[in-house]
């Protein structure tokens, strides 16, 4: 995380849970456009539209009382986390327990290879490791081995 996220989230977490909703992740980019914050947040149901200005209303004032870039403009958006996201928190874990999942590794791993789905079957925060369900049998891997995990969707 960058100095400018840190201080945000650091800001804006409190008053996001106090909505009931969780906020995953903070943004920071350089664009042609400009600057842009963004908050990518999530809710147990899913994120509504009127959830996502409810926290831009609250976090408005307290990130000009901030003023995260030192004076530079910025656009602030608030942002749901998109289906095809990866899994980023033990949070996004835990909820996709029972789900089929692509995942994709660092290293090729036997009977499976790089690239494959199959079910998530259990998670430990703790261990930092994911058992998983494929046509081959179930495995457990450590996290830091998982380059990209999310759900699969099927059209």
């Amino acid at each position: 995380m960058s100095k400018i996220t840190e201080k945000v989230a650091e800001v804006v977490k409190p008053i996001v849970e106090g909505l009931g909703i969780e906020l995953v992740e903070v943004k920071f980019d350089h664009t042609k456009a400009g600057d842009a914050l963004t908050l990518f947040i999530d809710k147990e149901g899913g994120v509504t539209l009127d959830d996502c200005e409810a926290v831009h209303n609250a976090v408005d004032l307290p990130l000009d009382e901030l003023d995260p870039t030192d004076g530079e403009s910025y656009t602030l958006n608030v942002s749901s986390l998109g289906l095809d996201r990866p899994f980023k928190t033990d949070r996004d874990y835990d909820k996709h327990i029972g789900v089929k999942v692509e995942v994709g590794l660092f290293a090729p791993l036997a009977g499976v290879g790089k690239k494959f789905t199959a079910t998530l079957t259990a998670h430990d925060s703790a261990a930092g490791t994911v058992t998983l369900d494929t046509d081959g049998g179930t495995i457990t891997l450590a996290k830091q081995n998982i380059a990209i995990i999310r759900e699969h969707i099927e059209f």
